[in-house]
């Protein structure tokens, strides 16, 4: 009975479970982080040279838009680029391996939109001068510009506007790749920052805001001393915009 006991006693106690789990049991695969892929431009059944044929037609119609103003000279430049570029590499796809499909890889969905979003021009700000006395009327938006640049400039594109008959609208790019452009009327002249070079629409749809503020103002602006509390600026709806 006692050696029983002492064979009972002796034993080794069994291991109790861990009431934490391990690292080891709870720790999860790490999920690979998720990479953007573009997607080929080119349909399944596409023939590399009925893309090149579609990308010779987007570079007409690139120099459509210019004509007629819809885009800039930044965003022709850089959105021809990327066709020509486009074009050369599938053409050595088709000298390599013209039975292979892997021309399609060097096409993706959706970069020429990028390039023309990247290359428009926005509104940043406006200031807003009489022509009469040369005081500011109102400064709207981001028109961070010292003085000591826009006054020069100011009295030499109304100089040139007395001279010159009509002289219209100028333009000029500064630092950073800016623009300013300047629109004389009846009362005041409006000067307008631009974050990179305007369209020929960008600059028609300036014209024709300016002249709706002195038509909106000209009671005030026609009587004398102007106090720009009584005045109406509609360019904020402008700021930032492309129009």
């Amino acid at each position: 009975m006692i050696k029983r006991l002492r064979r009972l006693f002796s034993r080794p106690a069994q291991k109790q479970p861990d009431t934490e789990p391990s690292h080891k049991e709870t720790a999860q695969p790490l999920r690979p982080e998720l990479t953007y892929v573009p997607e080929s431009d080119a349909a399944p059944g596409d023939r590399p040279e009925a893309y090149l044929q579609r990308v010779q037609e987007k570079i007409n119609q690139l120099a459509e838009e210019f004509a007629a103003g819809t885009i800039n000279r930044a965003q022709f430049q850089e959105l021809f680029d990327h066709y020509r570029r486009e074009k050369q590499t599938v053409k050595r796809w088709i000298e390599i391996a013209p039975e292979s499909d892997a021309w399609k890889e060097s096409t993706t969905e959706g970069k020429s939109v990028i390039i023309r979003a990247g290359h428009e021009a926005r509104v940043l700000g406006y200031a807003i001068y009489e022509n009469d006395s040369g005081m500011p009327l109102n400064t709207i938006g981001q028109f961070e510009l010292e003085p000591e640049l826009v006054v020069p400039m100011l009295s030499s594109y109304r100089a040139a506007t007395r001279e010159i008959f009509g002289a219209g609208m100028r333009s000029s790019e500064i630092e950073g790749g800016r623009w300013l452009c300047f629109v004389s009327g009846e009362f005041a002249t409006l000067m307008a920052l631009f974050s990179t070079s305007p369209a020929s629409r960008q600059l028609e749809s300036l014209e024709e805001l300016h002249r709706l503020f002195e038509r909106a103002n000209r009671n005030f602006l026609s009587g004398g001393r102007v106090n720009p509390n009584d005045l109406v600026f509609p360019h904020a709806f402008f700021l930032g915009r492309n129009e």
